[in-house]
C-alpha cells in the first residue's frame, strides 16, 4: 500500500473536543480503517501542525476520501502528502 504524511491542526473545536476527551484522537484511527486506510505512526507536534501521522492507503483516491471526511468534521484542517520510501525514490532516479 502507497503511504502518506497527514499533518492536521486542530480547529478551537477540535481543540475543547481533545481536551475533554483524549481518547478521541484514537477513536479517529478506527474511522480511518473503517475508510480504507491504516495508520502506521502518530505524533503530537508543536508548531504550526498539531499532529503528524503517517498513513497507508491502497490508492489516492482512498486517501482523499479520507482526507476530505475528517476534514468536513470541523475539528480539524489537514495537509496530505505523498510519501516515496527513499529506497523506491532511489530505484527510480536510476
Amino acid at each position: 500500500m502507497a503511504k502518506y504524511i497527514m499533518l492536521s491542526s486542530l480547529t478551537d473545536d477540535g481543540a475543547q473536543t481533545v481536551k475533554k476527551n483524549p481518547e478521541r484522537i484514537k477513536e479517529v484511527n478506527k474511522d480511518i480503517e473503517a475508510l480504507g486506510g491504516k495508520v502506521i505512526d502518530q505524533y503530537a507536534v508543536m508548531g504550526e501542525y498539531d499532529f503528524v501521522n503517517i498513513l497507508e492507503a491502497p490508492d489516492i483516491e482512498t486517501i482523499a476520501r479520507i482526507s476530505v471526511e475528517l476534514g468536513s468534521r470541523g475539528s480539524v484542517h489537514i495537509k496530505t502528502l505523498a510519501a516515496i520510501p527513499i529506497d523506491e525514490f532511489i530505484a527510480r532516479l536510476k
